[in-house]
């Protein structure tokens, strides 16, 4: 698939003013959920803008009505039913952004879903609307976490709570995100687009070549294990999309019916 072609598919902008450039996911009517094409053009932008000596900050947000509602499962897009190329692109995202030169912050509101969190968590800051809840969805359709959210959730709020978000396909609401640890800020929808310019224009001023290093410290230190999170969920999401209860969970989803799981 050639560039021209790939961004026309990739509802993505990119917007770029005072040193920040603003990373937003325009696909409202599918509560942003995210293809491979997308998330290649997120990839590709951040690698070809990382050498831009004027950049200070990346804001990554969504459009509507939340930040990121996962993969796509073959809805508007008319896509077919997901497979590895999500989980690889999103892998490259994850992977860019832990390893950017200046901070990253997601500002996110409403569904934060599936590959959406490992996307938010990848950020350094994490700022939340009130009404934004966060949502490991995966087992629902016979799948398990991936996008690296096996190292990146367990990593900020421990083993326990990240194997209930994760088996249990739990919602955690943003104020009980902020007090497990997933999120660094929470505000009300009066005070959030106030608390996020003034936390943007903050960061934006500061020490870019502290802020690189201490991102690098931070991130060797809490998320060692990242790769080997990436070949452990390649791994094991390959086998289980191939599986007979992934087939049902996808079918279960499209006809909005609960799933009958055989383990098979």
């Amino acid at each position: 698939m050639s560039k021209g072609s790939e961004q026309r598919e990739a509802p993505v902008r990119f917007d770029e003013a005072g040193g920040v450039l603003t990373v937003t996911l325009e696909r409202d009517s599918a509560l942003n959920a995210v293809t491979a094409p997308m998330l290649r053009t997120i990839e590709r932008e951040l690698t070809d803008r990382a050498a831009n000596e004027e950049l200070r900050l990346v804001v990554l947000r969504g459009a509507g009505r939340g930040f990121c509602s996962g993969a796509d499962l073959g809805g508007e897009s008319g896509s077919q039913d997901p497979d590895l190329a999500v989980l690889e692109a999103g892998n490259a995202v994850v992977t860019a952004i832990l390893g950017y030169p200046v901070p990253v912050v997601a500002v996110v509101h409403g569904p934060v879903a599936g590959i959406g969190v490992s996307l938010a968590l990848a950020c350094d800051l994490v700022l939340a609307r009130d009404d934004a809840y966060f949502l490991l969805a995966f087992t629902r359709i016979g799948l398990m976490p991936d996008g690296g959210a096996t190292e990146l959730v367990a990593a900020s709020i421990g083993r326990a709570r990240a194997m209930r978000m994760a088996l249990l396909a739990e919602k955690l609401p943003a104020g009980e995100a902020l007090e497990a640890g997933l999120v660094s800020h929470v505000f009300s929808e009066r005070e959030f687009d106030a608390g996020v310019a003034d936390l943007l224009t903050a960061l934006a001023a500061g020490p870019t070549r502290a802020y690189r290093a201490t991102r690098q410290a931070i991130n060797a230190a809490t998320l060692p294990g990242i790769a080997d999170a990436f070949a452990r969920e390649h791994a094991g999401q390959g086998a289980l999309l191939s599986s007979a209860d992934f087939a049902e969970g996808v079918t279960a989803f499209r006809e909005r019916r609960t799933a009958r799981f055989s383990g098979a």
